[in-house]
């Protein structure tokens, strides 16, 4: 089916406000602000408050949580207004997604714009689109107990399902445009180390969701080096390697210590192996595929980029992360994911 124009213009706005939704969520973690709306009130939470007692009300909700009470005391109400904003955007931006996604599909399906195909793609958009949202609330959730904030294992699900809205939907828009595929036989020699690649991005950004949730960053913020060592002393101790420190991570330096060991690690391989595949790709573009070629210098280009800002990063990390780079750093990811999202798609091995 020949996708219509208007069809084309709808998936990439929707794309679009994804990436901005990432971009966003990334923000409103870096400030932490995503405990300061402490309900999740789907019709009446749309609009923001426009007295001063509501924000009143608003505020002293979120003195009861454990942020404000252990992090927080004392905090003005500007400063509250200030990390309520970012939630609160970050909501809003969210249901209008909803909008500018819904009522468009509904109108294509009624005019039979959409083919079967292409709704099924877009039904895995919606469910994943559903499960972050509900799993975007678990996660703010566990932050109103107990803790002071979100529990870092539930930040970094929710950032891979978002992730994962991103890239189906931006499978969908690939399918609406019939991108160029690639020969099976050359699809053959380039589908193993693409698959690697891509399972070890996956843990590298689950990975990096749990060091921004821990905030280990803030505790190594050195390189080549951890705090003058390649592996931090406590690694090294047995007695550390438990259960209760996995669990209770904000209570000990040994999770932030491991992930963020972990994390610098696996970008080490996740690059080298980024070299290889785009080694491969630029050698087969030279041979009559000059869209490998093409995508090979945008790989390269994604994997140096990001490892540059990591690094950067983690440096300027003295104190708290600064939010600028921290952002860039989330942008670099999403470039990759499109860059693999789109070999995926043009070597697509049909048997």
């Amino acid at each position: 089916m020949e996708y219509s124009k208007s069809v084309k213009i709808w998936l990439s706005i929707g794309l679009v406000m994804v990436f901005i939704q990432v971009i966003v969520g990334g923000i409103t973690r870096l400030t932490e602000s995503g405990l300061s709306i402490t309900k999740w009130n789907v019709v009446s939470g749309t609009f923001p408050p426009t007295n001063d007692e509501s924000w009143v009300r608003e505020f002293n909700l979120y003195k009861d949580t454990p942020q404000y009470k252990e992090i927080n005391e004392g905090m003005s109400l500007s400063d509250f207004k200030f990390i309520y904003f970012w939630e609160y955007v970050h909501r809003f931006w969210a249901r209008v997604m909803g909008f500018v996604f819904l009522i468009p599909f509904l109108y294509f399906l009624k005019k039979k714009m959409i083919d079967p195909p292409l709704l099924k793609k877009l039904g895995i958009v919606i469910f994943l689109a559903l499960l972050a949202a509900a799993f975007g609330w678990i996660m703010v959730a566990s932050g109103l107990v107990e803790r002071p904030w979100v529990n870092a294992y539930k930040l970094s699900i929710h950032l891979i399902i978002a992730f994962s809205v991103y890239a189906a939907l931006l499978w969908a828009l690939f399918s609406a445009y019939k991108s160029t595929t690639i020969e099976n036989d050359v699809g053959i020699l380039l589908i193993r180390p693409l698959i690697l690649l891509f399972i070890l991005f996956c843990v590298q950004v689950f990975l990096g969701g749990i060091l921004s949730g821990m905030k280990a960053a803030v505790i190594y913020p050195t390189w080549p080096d951890m705090n003058g060592c390649y592996l931090p002393s406590i690694l090294m101790d047995i007695k550390e390697w438990s259960s209760e420190n996995f669990y209770n991570y904000d209570r000990n330096g040994f999770m932030p210590a491991l992930i963020h060991f972990l994390h610098r690690n696996t970008a080490y391989v996740v690059f080298l192996t980024g070299c290889w595949l785009a080694y491969k790709l630029y050698y087969l573009g030279r041979m009559g595929f000059p869209l490998l070629k093409r995508t090979s210098v945008v790989l390269i280009f994604s994997l140096l980029f990001q490892v540059s800002i990591g690094i950067i990063t983690v440096i300027n990390s003295k104190g708290s992360i600064p939010i600028l780079w921290g952002v860039l750093h989330q942008v670099g990811a999403l470039l990759i994911l499109s860059t693999l999202v789109f070999l995926f798609f043009v070597i697509r091995i049909k048997k």
